[in-house]
C-alpha cells in the first residue's frame, strides 16, 4: 500500500497548517484537511484507518500531538479529496484530535476531526499512517487514538506512513 500527498519544496502546503488563509483557521487551529491519494490497496482489505501525529511536538508539549485520526474509509475511496474532514459523512467516522485534553486550556470546538499543523518552535515532521482493514470498526464519531488502535488488533492487512514536513 501506498501514501501519496503533494508536498512542493517537500513541504506541506501552507494552505493545510499554521499559514492557511484566516477563514480555514478557527480558534488557531487549520481546519482544511490535505488531500491523500493511496494506491496498492490489498484486494481484501474493507476499510480504511489513518493516524497523523507530531512526534517532534514531544520537546515542546510533552506528548506526541494528535492531529487527525478517522477511520470506517471505504477501501475503494482511493482519493480522500481537501477538506475531506469536514464533508465525511458515515459510515466515516472521525476521532478526537489533542485539542479535546482535558489538561489542555482554551476552547474545545476543534477536539474532533482535522487539527491541522501549527508548529511553534521549527519546522516537525508529521506522521501519516494509514490502515487496511479486513472490517468496519464498531467506533463512533469522537474516539481516542488509543480506542482505535485497540479495535484494529487483529483486523488489520497491510500499512503505509509517510512523513509530512510543515514549517513553522
Amino acid at each position: 500500500m501506498e501514501i501519496t500527498v503533494s508536498l512542493p519544496n517537500n513541504l506541506l502546503p501552507d494552505k493545510y497548517g499554521k499559514y492557511a488563509s484566516s477563514d480555514d483557521i478557527k480558534n488557531g487551529k487549520p481546519i482544511i484537511s490535505f488531500p491523500i491519494k493511496l494506491s496498492d490497496i490489498p484486494a481484501d482489505a474493507k476499510t480504511i484507518a489513518l493516524t497523523f501525529t507530531d512526534p517532534d511536538s514531544i520537546p515542546v508539549c510533552g506528548f506526541e500531538w494528535i492531529h487527525w485520526t478517522a477511520a470506517n474509509i471505504p477501501s475503494s475511496q482511493v482519493e480522500l479529496p481537501e477538506n475531506f474532514s469536514q464533508t465525511a459523512t458515515l459510515p466515516i467516522v472521525q476521532g478526537k484530535n489533542s485539542s479535546a485534553s482535558p489538561l489542555l486550556d482554551g476552547p474545545r470546538d476543534v477536539a474532533t476531526g482535522y487539527n491541522g499543523p501549527y508548529p511553534p518552535d521549527q519546522t516537525h515532521d508529521y506522521v501519516l499512517k494509514v490502515f487496511a482493514l479486513d472490517d468496519n470498526l464498531d467506533l463512533e464519531n469522537g474516539f481516542w487514538m488509543n480506542e482505535l488502535l485497540h479495535k484494529m488488533d487483529g483486523h488489520i492487512v497491510a500499512t503505509a506512513q509517510k512523513t509530512i514536513p510543515s514549517r513553522a
